[in-house]
């Protein structure tokens, strides 16, 4: 294979790189009620990355906070039910989830 590196006896880096994608699932959530001004994007992004998840949260124009989120299902699970609770200061009223692409980007961002 010409281009991809290689270590003699190993496989190819690009098959390394498909097998650890395999059980990967992201998603989109919108968070909505008192989501801004009180820690959540911050918070969200240290729930995300003790879970070991990638991706992105950020403010809304419209109130609510979008979370991007990457991994395995169980973390990708386990942090939308944090999203429910989010942050001391938080007042969640709906978390709405889709399946989504995953960013280009590897790491839980604020953006």
């Amino acid at each position: 294979m010409q281009g991809i590196p290689t270590v003699p006896g190993e496989a190819p880096v690009l098959q390394l790189l498909e097998v650890s994608l395999v059980g990967m699932i992201c998603v989109r959530c919108l968070v909505s009620g008192r989501v801004q001004g009180v820690f959540f994007r911050a918070s969200t992004r240290e729930q995300a990355r003790q879970l070991g998840l990638s991706g992105s949260v950020r403010n809304l124009p419209d109130g609510q906070v979008e979370v991007v989120a990457c991994g395995g299902q169980t973390a990708v699970e386990a942090l939308q039910a944090w999203l429910w609770q989010g942050p001391p200061h938080a007042q969640v009223s709906a978390v709405s989830c889709e399946a989504c692409e995953a960013p280009a980007s590897g790491g839980f961002r604020v953006i």
